[in-house]
Order: C-alpha cells, then structure tokens, then sequence
C-alpha cells in the first residue's frame, strides 16, 4: 500500500475505501461526539455576545444564529449516533455542520466588528478543530478552513477598522493555524493507515501458512467453522469440501530433501489456489502435505471435476532439485463429500464433512493412490448426515 504525500490517505481508491469502511463505527462515533461537545461551547460563548451588546435585538440575533448552529450540529450528531450512515454521509455531516457553524461565525464577527482580533483567535482554534477533530476528507477541511480564512479576512477588512500591524498578525496567525493544522491532520492520516496496515498483515500472517500462503488451521477453526459461516440458500445451498494428500512425500523429503519437498507443496498449493474461486473458495494447509479446498455453492460432480482436474494436473507437473539434475513428479491422493446446506444440515457440517472426506482421501490412497473417493452426505433430521453413493475415479 501507498500514501499520497500531500495527504497521508492512501494513494489507492480501493485500499482507502477499505481502510474508511473499517473505521466507519468508530467515525461516526467521533463525529457524533465532536459535534456535541463542540455545540456546548459554540453556545456557551452567548455569554460573550451578552457581555458585548447587553440584551436586546442584535443579542437575540447572535442567539438566534448559535441555535441554528446546535440545531444543524445537534441534527448531524444524532444522525451520526443513531443512524447507520454510510462514508459519504458522515462527511456530507461534517461538513454541512461546519459550514454552518462557520457562517454563524461570520455574522457573530460582522455585529461584533470592534473585536475582530479575537474573532481571528476563535478561528484559530476553530480551524484546528476542522483540521483534526471532525472527521472529514483532509480535501474537504483544506477547502473548508482555507475558505473560512479568506472569508474572514475580506470581513475584517471590511469591517474591522485595524491598523496595518494587526491585519498582519492576524494574517500570520490564521495562515500559522492552517499549516499546523494541515500538517498533523497528514501526521494523523498517515499514521492511522499505517496502523490499519500493520493490523492487516498481522491478520494476514495469524491467517496464513507462511510456506504456501494458504490459510491455516486456526483460521479454518476460528473464523471458516464458525456456524452460519459458510451457508447459502437455494439452488447454491450446496457445500462440498476436497481433501487432499500428496502421495508419498516422505520420500521425497528423504530422497531430495526438505527444500525440494517444500517446492513440491507450494507447486501444489499455487495450482489448488488457480483452480478456485478467488473470495468464493478457500484452500487452507490442513496438514504437513495435506490441503483443504471449501467450495460453497458447488455440488459433489462439481467437486470431483475440480479434484480430478487437480489430480492429473498435478501428476503432470514436476519439480527440479536443487542440484538441477533431476525432475520430481509425484501424484496426489482426494477426497471428496458434499452435503445441502438448504436442507437443514447441523451447525457442525462443515466439521463433518472434513471428517468424512479425510475418510475417503484414506480409502483413495488404500486402493492404490493417485485416485478419487466421494461421497454426498444428506442431511437426516436428528440423526446427522446420512452416507451414500461411494464413487472412485481414476
């Protein structure tokens, strides 16, 4: 994964779509929470507008202006806390509450024109805000905070009566708020993304066989074989699951050693993985030499295609050794059951039928290796699968 330099997001759409996907919850979260607490202080400061013009019309007119400012924000948080809100929406919501709040701003300086250097700190911390506490795309809050700095500026301009000096300061001041807050908004970016990276691999890596890059028993266990996990309705209600064995690689190891054994299990592996579905199908390292292949939506003929596909591929295929002199060819031993999940098979199905395909990868190997052995299980009510039509091919 890459980062765009200018905004520590990723360069990639996909990589960061995935990566604001997975912190959805938690924006939505943050967004709800910044807003109200924001909303709380933006209103407070009505004590200020008291203190400035005393009671009267243009006091309830900045009243007037902060409510509509916690109303917008008071709207965008409830939504954001209780509505499922997609990634777009949070950020409509952020970014719709803030122009708000910006726009009342605006007008609070405008009936307040004699303090428009403190108005230019207010907008220093409110910048920062924008920059790093409201969840937004860091183009959305350039935009939004670059904006606000010019409008405000024209105003004081316009309104302020300041010397030359003080348009100075303030101007150093809000371009200062903007850099900083522009800078680490691209400091958090980057490193939130990279802490989603670093997780990713580790899933990657706690997932994974690190020879073969299938998956491994403790994600079959944990995450493939928890119930509901692999079912599917109707016609594609079917499960079927391979289970297969490289023949005699015990004497490969003894013959050619370890490494060419180990170039033998990823020849199998990569072909196992070519031959299915990508994000349909999964193949896992069962063993030291034996391999899964979980095929949801496939029915045991399909099953026995792919196993015998894979069965003569493999017994095509061969492997130098390491001294070049010499091609390793081996063959394969399968097992192959099926059950329908639209039947009303037990949580445990899948557990089930690993146990009884292993059964028929040992019956293949018993009639003289290098075959095919399978089975359907039908789901029988209380009384588990029942067995029936055993099948060899070779």
């Amino acid at each position: 994964m890459t980062f765009n330099p200018l905004t520590g997001e990723f360069a990639q759409r996909a990589h960061e779509a995935a990566f604001l996907a997975h912190k959805l919850p938690q924006t939505r979260a943050l967004l709800g929470f910044t807003l109200v607490f924001c909303t709380v202080f933006y209103a407070a400061f009505a004590v200020s507008d008291f203190a400035a013009l005393g009671y009267g019309p243009h006091f309830l007119q900045l009243c007037a202006a902060r409510g509509i400012v916690a109303a917008t924000a008071g709207t965008c948080a409830w939504c954001a806390y209780r509505t499922p809100l997609p990634v777009a929406a949070t950020r409509i919501a952020a970014s719709g509450a803030e122009i708000v709040a910006l726009a009342c701003f605006m007008f609070i300086a405008v009936r307040r024109p004699g303090e428009f250097h403190w108005h230019a700190m207010s907008l220093a911390i409110m910048l920062i805000v924008i920059y790093l506490y409201i969840p937004n795309g860091f183009a959305n809050a350039l935009v939004l905070a670059s904006g606000a700095t010019a409008a405000f500026l024209a105003l004081a301009l316009r309104f302020g009566g300041m010397t030359s000096a003080d348009v100075v300061t303030m101007v150093m001041l809000l371009l200062l708020a903007n850099a900083f807050g522009a800078l680490a908004a691209r400091r958090f970016n980057r490193v939130t993304r990279e802490e989603y990276e670093a997780r990713l691999q580790l899933q990657h890596t706690a997932a994974r066989d690190h020879l073969t890059g299938c998956f491994n028993r403790r994600y079959l266990h944990e995450t493939l074989m928890h119930p509901g996990q692999l079912r599917t309705s109707g016609a594609d209600g079917m499960l079927t699951v391979v289970l297969c064995d490289i023949d005699h690689f015990k004497r490969i190891n003894d013959t050619f050693g370890h490494a060419c054994g180990d170039a033998v299990l990823r020849g199998f592996a990569d072909l196992l993985r070519r031959m299915t579905r990508d994000g349909v199908d999964s193949v896992v390292r069962y063993g030291g030499e034996e391999f899964l292949a979980i095929l949801p939506g496939t029915d045991l003929d399909g099953g026995i295609h792919l196993a015998e596909r894979l069965r003569t591929r493999f017994a095509d295929t061969s492997v130098m050794t390491d001294d070049g002199t010499e091609h390793v060819c081996t063959t394969a031993s399968f097992g192959v059951a099926c059950a329908d999940l639209a039947a009303g098979a037990g949580d445990h199905v899948l557990r089930d039928l690993i146990a009884i395909a292993d059964k028929l990868m040992y019956d293949a190997k018993h009639a003289g290796r290098d075959q095919v052995c399978a089975r359907c299980a039908c789901s029988n009510g209380a009384a588990g699968p029942r067995l029936a039509g055993l099948v060899n091919t070779r």
